[in-house]
Order: structure tokens, then C-alpha cells, then sequence
């Protein structure tokens, strides 16, 4: 049953990154440490059932395959508490918090925010 779960989270994997790979020429990622992150032991299984790093491997492979690029991001990069709108920089941003408003008045989804400012900070490395 274990090995079944394993074959399809690998083939959704595959998927996955073979399409992102097709369809861009550079794909931005942030560094993140997986060993360290699922120390934590309520998010552990969440970030274990993701397989990150098994998603990471196969960019960066996929992607020397295709001849794309694959830009790795500073896991120390503010990208949660950069807004993309303006630039300001928040002091602090627990995990609990999900939705945020600047002071120039954007509403973010945290994730969504996060995203936007990866693939900028990952452009402009180029």
C-alpha cells in the first residue's frame, strides 16, 4: 500500500515538474531547509507528504536536461515579509498569520506575497 502512495506521489512529481520545466525557461525556487523544517513536529508530516526535496532534485535535473535554468533563492530572504506592492518590510510575521495589509494598503496572502516576491528577487539575479 506504502510503495502504491510512493509511485503516485512520485509520478504526480514528474508531472509536475516536467511541466514546469516545458513551459519556462527559468524556474525560481526558494532554498529551504527541509531537515529543519520538519523538526517541527506539527508541520512535519504536511512537509514530508510534499516531498520538497524530492520536487527540488527533479528541477534541478529536469532542468539542465531542457537547458532552462533553475534559480535557488536564500532561504534568509524575506519573501513572507517583503511586500510585493511597495517593498516595505514587515518587523515580524508569525506563521499563524496568514493574510496581512501594508501600509501602502495591498492585502496579501502571505503564500501568494511570498511567490511574487521569489520570482521577482529570482528575475532580477539573472
Amino acid at each position: 500500500m506504502y510503495a502504491r502512495i510512493a509511485d503516485r506521489r512520485r509520478d504526480f512529481l514528474h508531472k509536475l515538474t516536467t511541466g514546469l520545466v516545458r513551459e519556462n525557461q527559468t524556474v525560481v525556487i526558494e532554498d529551504l531547509t527541509v531537515r529543519n523544517l520538519v523538526k517541527n513536529h506539527s508541520l512535519a508530516r504536511a512537509i514530508s507528504d510534499a516531498s520538497w526535496r524530492e520536487l527540488r532534485i527533479m528541477l534541478e535535473y529536469k532542468t539542465a536536461w531542457y537547458g532552462r535554468e533553475l534559480v535557488v533563492i536564500d532561504r534568509w530572504f524575506p519573501s513572507s515579509k517583503l511586500c510585493s506592492a511597495c517593498g516595505a518590510l514587515q518587523d515580524k510575521m508569525p506563521l499563524n498569520i496568514r493574510t496581512w495589509e501594508c501600509a501602502c494598503g495591498a492585502v496579501h496572502d502571505r503564500d501568494v506575497n511570498a511567490a511574487k516576491n521569489i520570482l521577482a528577487a529570482g528575475l532580477a539575479e539573472r
